[in-house]
């Protein structure tokens, strides 16, 4: 099956992606064509079919970038690194005859252009940078009066722009400017990235969930109502899981002597995930039944591992003498019990993350979210790492920041491989 990636940019850039995808049977480009680059906002809701999102610029992902991160869709910016920068500068100096002097620039990074100019030894020309990317809100007026005030005050006469609006107020002033162009490199890095992630997203569905589930003390049962109300329990059982199984896309078998097994994928797996506060098959069994039972679900690469992890989480039911539902992952965490809310004063939370932890406000109400989904169970960097699909390196650095604020505290490890250093695990201070 291709892999769709939605491409949001100018003609331009979307006839460059297809160029470079062309051939390539396992792609397949979505475009999102706009004029202009607010529109961005908008059009992102169109590519809900797509795997992974790709922006060929930094505005039309500035707008997009609330969205992308609210809904945590998989998105890629094309870089505008020191390479970009630098390609800008070559055409600039032989294409238009520019000297690389007495000029203004905006980037995302201003970083990009210092190192570049001390690479080059250009420390001594007049080169002036704004760094958008360290204003809270992305404002065009005033990266255009910035370039304008420097070039009606004499101290520069060229513009080179990262951002085609500049580009075009500019010109409609009669300053001389020009837009940098994105290197065909940068490109092809972009789609490889796009297609890396969307590999990543798809092999994640393919991992298995195996599940086992037993009326608890089944022979006391037998003893005490006979044969024949014990029968009728499992095959009420056996009708609740045989539904839950057409909703989840999941296979359900009788193994005889009172338990059942469940076998799926993605479907259950984000049924799960998504009821770890409120499991309504448990709620159900209990409606119908009136007896406790145990279920035991394990996630695994491998059908085995999944089956053995669910042994486990099986094993974990008998420390209570209600119902009780558990997951063991394949990194052999348990969780649970589902179907108990945890309770989190988010309150709290969220003043303890804002004035302690120092974390802004988008960062706080999704850390609670992570904290709600997973009702409150002890975590790794590398499950916030997957929550907000960032990379490792952001999310240590969150989770040092929690650890600062004394939000969380070290609970335990883990060592989901046998080569490897073992993972820490977190939970709440609060």
């Amino acid at each position: 099956m291709k892999i769709k990636i939605a491409v949001f940019g100018r003609e331009e850039i979307i006839k460059r992606m297809n160029d470079y995808v062309e051939g390539q049977d396992d792609i397949e480009i979505i475009p999102f064509t706009y004029s202009k680059a607010v529109e961005n906002v908008d059009l992102i809701e169109k590519a809900f079919m797509c795997d992974v999102y790709l922006f060929g610029g930094t505005l039309p992902y500035f707008y997009a970038k609330e969205k992308i991160d609210r809904k945590r869709l998989p998105a890629v910016q094309v870089a505008f690194d020191e390479y970009m920068i630098l390609t800008s500068f070559y055409r600039l100096r032989n294409n238009h005859n520019q000297a690389l002097d007495r000029i203004s620039i905006d980037v995302l990074h201003k970083e990009y252009v210092e190192e570049v100019i001390s690479e080059l030894n250009m420390e001594d020309r007049d080169i002036y940078t704004y760094s958008y990317g360290e204003d809270s809100i992305l404002d065009i007026g005033k990266i255009f009066h910035y370039h304008k005030e420097l070039y009606q005050t004499g101290k520069i006469d060229y513009v080179l722009t990262s951002i085609e609006e500049v580009e075009q107020r500019l010109i409609d002033e009669g300053i001389p400017t020009n837009r940098m162009l994105i290197p065909k490199l940068n490109l092809e890095r972009a789609v490889e990235k796009a297609k890396s992630i969307a590999t990543l997203n798809k092999s994640k569905s393919a991992q298995i969930v195996s599940g086992f589930v037993q009326i608890k003390d089944f022979d006391k049962i037998l003893v005490q109502q006979g044969e024949i109300s014990a029968q009728e329990m499992l095959l009420k059982l056996h009708k609740i899981l045989l539904k839950f199984g057409h909703q989840t896309y999941s296979s359900v078998l009788t193994n005889g002597d009172n338990q059942f097994s469940i076998f799926g994928t993605r479907g259950i797996l984000d049924h799960i995930t998504n009821h770890y506060r409120d499991f309504p098959l448990l709620q159900e069994i209990a409606r119908s039944l009136g007896i406790p039972v145990e279920i035991g679900f394990g996630l695994g690469l491998t059908a085995k591992q999944a089956e053995d992890n669910a042994k486990l989480a099986l094993e974990t039911c008998n420390h209570s003498e209600e119902s009780s539902c558990f997951i063991v992952n394949e990194r052999k965490e348990t969780i649970g019990p589902l179907g108990v809310a945890k309770h989190v004063d988010t309150s709290r939370l969220y003043h303890a993350l804002i004035h302690r932890a120092r974390l802004n406000n988008e960062l706080s109400y999704n850390f609670i979210d992570f904290i709600n989904l997973r009702n409150n169970e002890a975590f790794s960097a590398n499950d916030i790492s997957n929550y907000y699909q960032v990379t490792k390196r952001s999310a240590e650095r969150t989770i040092h920041k929690l650890l600062a604020g004394d939000v969380i505290r070290v609970v335990g490890e883990e060592k989901p491989y046998v080569k490897g250093r073992p993972r820490k695990l977190f939970e709440l201070t609060l």
